[in-house]
């Protein structure tokens, strides 16, 4: 139990808030809930049951205005006709007209994004809160289905509804590889994989699968697509780079069109948009050079000239906002020093300015807590840091938890001057913009008639799709004139080994169920061995063994051996890793196997590692699978030959992590596999 000094804003009796007054608060945890495992004792939630709050540790030394002093309503007028209810009339007089009627109140609510564990129909009824949203693993109760998650973001809708002018939330979940939060839904391979397949059609088609299925679980908005670019794959986000070529990770902010729709013709270049029900605000992230942060750290400080900023990191967003992307989230690092969140440089001038975001209008989100990262201790001079970040030209702000907090100190700077009204209108005027452009008044319910389509055959046949050809064939055969691949699936008797080999939480990697990815069944789907199982010869005999014995090797009779190693899953600064090298003693299983056996080696991870010479020398076939999702029957369709690799490497494979960072442009590039690399089985 947790108890803490905090203000409290009191709903009174007319649906306005009274002054704060100083209370003493006691917060019960949940027993069932699991408290956040992050790097910070305010942090991410992996599987939030019950409401959490956080309050600030103790109250101002100083007098704090009352915020709300200046936000008695505005009439409403003729409640029937009024402009910003009528679907068929232009989003901007519908914005000017909602905008006109709002209180301050009403405007600094919209601002905030809150945590569903502690939201409430009254609170964003009372607050008329703008977003709601679910951390990493932040779901209703565990395995909840869509339609689970429905009941739930419709009964927080019902309070935005409510409100005086019932503007509708949006809700914003991590859908960063599929709905990967929700059970039973389609888990396609993470970015890095799409990546190797430099297919953007084939993304395109994802990010419209993942629409259908985000939408049908009541969600309005996807935190995806990552387009940052990974030079560094010592960067636990590696994974969520589609490439350290620029050039090919603009292609891939094709994800944008699948998830939000295709502009018609006649739309307006860059302005939001989001085609109709079936599809999701789209999110740009981590604007800007967050994958070249200095030695991969996450969250830190990426060192370069703005030439190099702008020609590596920012294009992607250039594409992005040309395809009508509905908001940017900005980085956690830092650019020479300066935190991203605080740089008004970069985001009023260079991104709403000179990259055209003013022209499309749309949001600049915050990341998780960012504002509790500005300064030491963490949490701390916490007005300061929302007087940088909305002056800096941020529109909304992921709170989550400290929503109260959030809201008093922005108040008490608009009273003070020291964050200008125009900042506040231009923010609300870009959030009801986008809510306009989505169609969120019109339609703020889930619809339930896409539920049928969550998990859906078609659906898991495009994940198998994308999982066939991100493989990266590294390896065919100890002499090129004798392939070994592919596989004969009609013999006596095969091994399968590897813990990676039966299990389809590490299949999925990070951001998957829970915040950081766990071990097991979390899911439905197909691991390595089920396919191997179902593809095999009705004939031939599979063992498998996580970790063989020499017994079992020595007893029996193989013909080959299917060996899958890597990662567990992780996630951000949990992933940091500056050694890379094969976890679980990946690379002594492989040499006790391949000296044995013949062997294919599947390396499932989010980025290369170490491969030593005598490993290497040792395996006959190599294949990169990356992090390919819940479909692992696309693994076996190409090393069962019924297709032909397809992937190249989106990623330069280092020889040793002393070369890191490489960079495939420099004289001294010398990888052990280079950028683009990828066999094929037949020349």
């Amino acid at each position: 139990m947790l108890t803490s000094t905090s203000l409290t804003w009191v709903p009174s009796s007319h649906g306005t808030l009274r002054p704060p007054i100083a209370r003493r608060q006691t917060v019960t945890h949940s027993s069932s809930a699991t408290y956040f495992h992050s790097r910070h004792s305010i942090g991410r939630s992996t599987s939030f049951t019950g409401n959490t709050v956080i309050f600030r540790p103790n109250s101002r030394s100083t007098f704090t205005p009352s915020p709300f002093s200046f936000s008695d309503p505005v009439p409403m007028g003729d409640t029937v006709n009024t402009v910003y209810k009528t679907a068929n009339q232009p989003i901007e007089d519908r914005v000017n007209d909602l905008l006109s009627r709002m209180t301050v109140k009403e405007k600094l609510g919209q601002m905030t994004q809150i945590e569903r564990a502690v939201a409430t129909p009254d609170v964003i009824r009372d607050l008329c809160i703008g977003s709601v949203l679910s951390g990493g693993g932040s779901k209703p109760f565990e395995k909840a289905t869509a339609a689970d998650w429905a009941d739930m973001i419709d009964g927080l809708q019902k309070g935005a509804m409510e409100s005086r002018l019932g503007i509708p939330i949006f809700y914003g979940s991590d859908a960063v590889h599929g709905n990967n939060n929700v059970y039973g839904t389609t888990i396609f391979p993470h970015n890095v994989g799409l990546g190797a397949t430099r297919d953007p059609d084939l993304v395109e088609r994802i990010g419209a699968a993942t629409a259908l299925e985000t939408r049908a679980s009541g969600v309005q908005y996807a935190f995806a697509p990552c387009v940052a670019v990974c030079r560094d794959p010592r960067w636990g986000r590696c994974y969520e780079s589609y490439s350290e070529d620029t050039q090919l990770v603009r292609k891939m902010t094709s994800l944008v069109t699948g998830l939000q729709g295709r502009p018609p013709i006649h739309h307006q270049n860059g302005y939001p948009y989001v085609s109709g029900r079936n599809n999701v605000m789209a999110c740009a992230k981590h604007y800007v050079g967050d994958g070249g942060t200095d030695k991969g750290k996450n969250e830190g400080n990426t060192i370069t000239s703005f030439d190099d900023l702008e020609n590596i990191h920012m294009l992607p967003y250039l594409d992005c906002i040309s395809k009508g992307v509905c908001t940017v989230m900005v980085s956690y690092s830092s650019w020479n020093g300066t935190k991203m969140h605080s740089h008004r440089y970069l985001l009023t001038d260079i991104l709403k300015e000179k990259l055209g975001f003013k022209a499309s209008i749309g949001i600049v989100i915050t990341d998780w807590e960012a504002l509790d990262r500005f300064h030491d201790p963490y949490g701390s001079n916490y007005r300061s840091a929302v007087s940088s970040a909305i002056n800096a030209g941020i529109d909304m702000v992921m709170v989550p938890f400290r929503y109260q907090l959030f809201l008093e100190d922005l108040a008490y700077l608009v009273e003070s001057g020291e964050v200008p009204m125009a900042r506040i209108d231009d923010a609300v005027e870009r959030i009801l913009r986008v809510k306009f452009a989505a169609g969120l008044f019109e339609h703020p319910m889930a619809d339930r008639s896409l539920l049928d389509i969550v998990g859906s055959k078609p659906h898991r046949d495009l994940a198998r799709e994308a999982v066939r050809k991100s493989l990266v064939l590294l390896k065919n055969g100890k002499d090129p004139r004798k392939p070994f691949l592919p596989l004969n699936r009609n013999v006596k008797k095969v091994l399968v080994a590897g813990k990676h080999a039966d299990d389809l939480g590490y299949q999925c990697g990070g951001w998957t169920a829970t915040w950081e990815g766990t071990s097991g069944r979390i899911t439905t789907g197909t691991t390595i061995l089920d396919a191997v199982k179902q593809a095999i010869g009705n004939n031939t005999e599979v063992v498998y063994e996580e970790n063989p014995t020499i017994k079992t090797l020595s007893e029996h009779d193989f013909s080959y051996a299917i060996v899958a190693v890597g990662e567990a899953p992780y996630v951000e600064s949990g992933g940091d890793n500056s050694e890379l090298t094969i976890p679980f003693k990946g690379d002594q299983l492989l040499k006790l196997v391949a000296q044995k056996i013949p062997t294919l080696a599947i390396l499932i991870s989010g980025r290369p590692l170490v491969l030593e010479p005598s490993v290497l020398e040792t395996l006959d076939a190599l294949v990169a699978a990356w992090l390919p999702g819940s479909e692992g029957d696309g693994i076996t369709d190409v090393i069962f030959g019924d297709y032909e690799f397809h992937g190249r490497l989106p990623v330069s494979w280092f020889k040793s992590v002393d070369q890191l960072p490489m960079d495939s442009h420099q004289n001294s590039y010398d990888p052990l596999f280079p950028l683009g690399y990828g066999l094929k089985c037949k020349a």
